[in-house]
């Protein structure tokens, strides 16, 4: 049986200190690669496009649309998304090869392993963070509202899992994570008014991020990560009550 060809397909907006290392770690796994940029300010698509990338600029309109209108560029219905920020291990390498030789169901599990400020985090809920990234596109889409963007295959398909790491180098320093977690707090409150969960309580504000502190730290380990472990915990708690308090700083200013 002759293997399937693989479209690789990357969504990207500034990523210039990322993509080169992405690409790179590519191989001769992928058929083609694909890239949709948001009209970057960056060198993002002269880099894309000397690793020989075909590059298509797009608006976002947020994750779910942008990563759907990625897949449909591609030529091949077997595709490999990535996020600019992520590297193929060799063992996952391997396992793609392995996939493309006997392909079965509708699509692959990959286990992301996270850098967060130069270490490597193996507890508090990131490890191994399994997502469906290998798929055949005719069997399933990307879904989701404003953020938590997955892939769904249709109803009965099966889903295999593949051995090896997707290395994600995630953020740089703690002044990077906590940006980030600011655009993302204020995107979750704004998806969660628009699910009609406009109540908030003394229960969201205090009890949840105290919840998710222990959650992350202690029932899941995260103490074992060192400094990496209880910054992710501490800003990850602040981000719980972020999101409830714009949320009702939002009701407050709507009613």
């Amino acid at each position: 049986m002759p293997a399937v060809p693989l479209s690789v397909v990357i969504i990207t907006y500034n990523e210039e200190r990322n993509i080169a290392r992405c690409l790179e770690a590519l191989g001769d796994v992928a058929d083609e690669v694909i890239v949709v940029d948001s009209f970057s300010t960056d060198r993002t698509v002269d880099i894309s496009q000397q690793y020989g990338a075909r590059v298509f600029q797009h608006a976002f309109e947020g994750y779910v649309q942008q990563k759907n209108f990625a897949t449909a560029q591609a030529q091949y219905d077997h595709v490999l998304q990535l996020d600019a920020d992520e590297v193929l291990t060799d063992e996952l390498r391997q396992s793609i090869h392995q996939a493309k030789q006997n392909w079965q169901g509708a699509g692959y599990t990959l286990a992301r392993l996270t850098n967060y400020c130069g270490s490597w985090v193996r507890h508090g809920g990131w490890y191994p963070d399994r997502k469906l990234r290998l798929y055949d596109r005719r069997l399933g889409q990307w879904e989701g509202l404003l953020l938590h963007e997955r892939y769904e295959v249709h109803t009965g398909q099966l889903v295999g899992s593949l051995n090896g790491d997707l290395l994600h180098y995630s953020y740089d320093s703690v002044e990077q994570h906590v940006a980030q977690l600011n655009r993302f707090t204020s995107i979750a409150a704004e998806e969660l008014w628009w699910r009609g969960k406009r109540r908030v309580t003394l229960f969201h504000l205090l009890l949840k991020p105290i919840w998710k502190f222990g959650h992350g730290y202690f029932l899941r380990l995260g103490m074992l990560d060192g400094f990496a472990g209880l910054s992710i915990a501490t800003i990850s708690a602040w981000g719980v009550f972020l999101k409830f308090a714009k949320l009702r700083t939002r009701r407050a200013t709507t009613v």
